[in-house]
């Protein structure tokens, strides 16, 4: 994996890939391309997988709570109350779980590099796989930060 460079000398692991992260989501309009389409690509990939095998899914999704965990409390608890609120969703899916997931996810993806298009720099993943996961405490910090929450 890539260093993440820093300037800070000592701030948390997690300030530093959010920081980071935002240096190529600093575009209004990718922010908010990223705002719905984060949470529909996290949304869709739970349902391909729950589709696959529930029993997958739980896995992906206790996996990125640990990797949660070490970051931060804040950003594990809310990430596990997500994480419930797409299984709710999920579930409601039923028979058709598999195909609106996959045109989701399809569609989502397409947004997302529309939106690195508009922003002029590449997406964060592709320097280091870790921000597939960062991207969606990037979308919670916008909440956080509504709600006066430290992470």
């Amino acid at each position: 994996m890539t260093a993440i460079p820093t300037t800070d000398g000592g701030a948390r692991e997690v300030d530093r890939l959010l920081a980071h992260y935002a240096e190529s989501h600093r575009n209004p309009t990718n922010e908010k391309i990223h705002l719905v389409c984060i949470p529909l690509i996290l949304l869709s990939l739970v349902g391909m997988l729950w589709a696959a095998s529930p029993w997958v899914a739980l896995g992906f999704i206790g996996a990125s709570l640990v990797y949660y965990a070490r970051l931060s409390p804040s950003f594990l608890v809310a990430m596990a109350l997500v994480s419930a609120l797409i299984l709710g969703c999920v579930a409601m899916l039923g028979a058709q779980t598999f195909r609106v997931s996959l045109a989701v996810f399809v569609v989502a993806w397409i947004g997302q590099f529309i939106g690195h298009k508009i922003e002029g720099k590449k997406p964060s993943f592709f320097e280091d796989i870790r921000y597939l996961w960062v991207g969606p405490l990037f979308c919670l910090t916008f909440a956080f930060r509504a709600l006066k929450l430290r992470w």
